[in-house]
């Protein structure tokens, strides 16, 4: 049964740090398109970051500032979030995605003060 599973989320300060972890279950994650969506109150789900092999993408909300990875042997993905600013307070979702499947995970909440 597919399914992935965040953490790392929290309340941290303008301008701190926060790594998200994204871990995988039934999931070649090489095989898929793996991201990181986020939403924010009152407003709709948006892509923070994607990967697909050796391709990323960010949204340019975030560009500079975070990082997404896999770890294909841990089936774990990760976004490495910096210089965090209260406008990217949200709930932070992975995404696992091919043409037959599209799994969610419940999300992980991140709160920067300002």
């Amino acid at each position: 049964q597919m399914r992935v599973e965040e953490s790392g989320g929290g309340l941290v300060q303008s301008g701190g740090s926060l790594r998200l972890t994204c871990h995988t279950t039934g999931i070649r994650s090489n095989l898929y398109t793996m991201g990181w969506y986020r939403q924010a109150p009152g407003k709709e789900n948006e892509l923070v970051a994607s990967i697909f092999g050796d391709n990323v993408k960010y949204a340019d909300f975030v560009k500079g500032r975070f990082t997404i990875s896999k770890d294909n042997v841990k089936h774990e993905m990760y976004l490495q979030m910096n210089n965090l600013q209260p406008s990217n307070t949200a709930d932070y979702y992975c995404n696992a995605r091919d043409s037959s499947n599209n799994c969610w995970g419940q999300g992980t909440r991140v709160t920067v003060s300002s």
